[in-house]
């Protein structure tokens, strides 16, 4: 008796669903984001954002509405000039748009800065935040009241930041810099103190302080060095992750506002 043949639909709805799971990985073999799923997430950024900032700041509508209303105005004396008031209108609107976002992005920057300053850990929320290859490591050395040296890996070599009373992290700094030097051998070290007074580097320019010092490595000296400097261990005291005024970590929207 001849045997039926299955009437069931083949299987490769199996290896269609490994495909349409694949289609989705990224390069680095995390899901990818759709547009408007990043679109919606940068707005959803931007408005809190903008409502922790006014909490503190309640002028910037009004800096914001004046940077909007100056841009244009003058985008649209230029189009008189030209004859072309009417053409001009979208640029005008466009140019209006740009200036009140950089007012908001710079007042929220001050706004951050302002709450972080003198907590501790600061320094370190400010490093943390930096673009480009930076690699932070918080809290390598330390005293009971707070005082902190972090160390930092980059294109100049090995920067080691420290906040606190500076008569304590004078000692922490030339403590790390003997316990590094056995592993980084001719790279420079730098030291960098926060703080307001003469010789030293207040809060709102350590970011870019930093990124101004000379590029002595190259990438693949930085890749190697940082191979070695894992050696040495990351931080050894408690160092909070990103300081804001009621013991609340800092979002990642207003990081990345700070970083625009």
């Amino acid at each position: 008796m001849a045997r039926s043949k299955s009437t069931d639909a083949p299987t490769p709805a199996t290896k269609q669903g490994k495909g349409a799971t694949a289609a989705k990985l990224g390069k680095d073999g995390k899901p990818k984001v759709g547009r408007l799923t990043k679109i919606k997430t940068t707005l959803r950024q931007v408005g809190q954002a903008y409502k922790l900032t006014y909490k503190n700041d309640p002028k910037l509508p009004w800096f914001m509405l004046i940077a909007f209303v100056v841009v244009a105005a003058v985008v649209e004396l230029i189009a008189v000039l030209f004859d072309a008031p009417l053409l001009f209108i979208p640029i005008a609107v466009l140019m209006g748009a740009l200036a009140a976002l950089i007012v908001f992005s710079r007042r929220a920057q001050g706004s951050a800065y302002r709450q972080v300053e003198g907590q501790p850990g600061a320094a370190a929320w400010v490093l943390e935040g930096m673009r480009g290859d930076w690699r932070v490591s918080s809290g390598v050395a330390g005293t009971p009241q707070m005082d902190a040296v972090h160390r930092v890996l980059g294109r100049p070599g090995i920067i080691l930041v420290a906040e606190g009373n500076p008569q304590r992290v004078r000692g922490l700094i030339a403590q790390e810099k003997r316990r590094i030097a056995k592993v980084v051998g001719d790279t420079p070290i730098y030291d960098i103190t926060v703080g307001d007074d003469e010789g030293q580097v207040p809060l709102k320019k350590l970011s870019s302080h930093v990124m101004k010092l000379p590029r002595n490595l190259d990438g693949a000296e930085v890749n190697s060095l940082g191979k070695r400097m894992n050696a040495l261990g990351g931080a050894r005291m408690p160092i909070p992750g990103g300081p804001m005024p009621g013991g609340r970590q800092m979002t990642v929207s207003q990081r990345q506002m700070r970083r625009r």
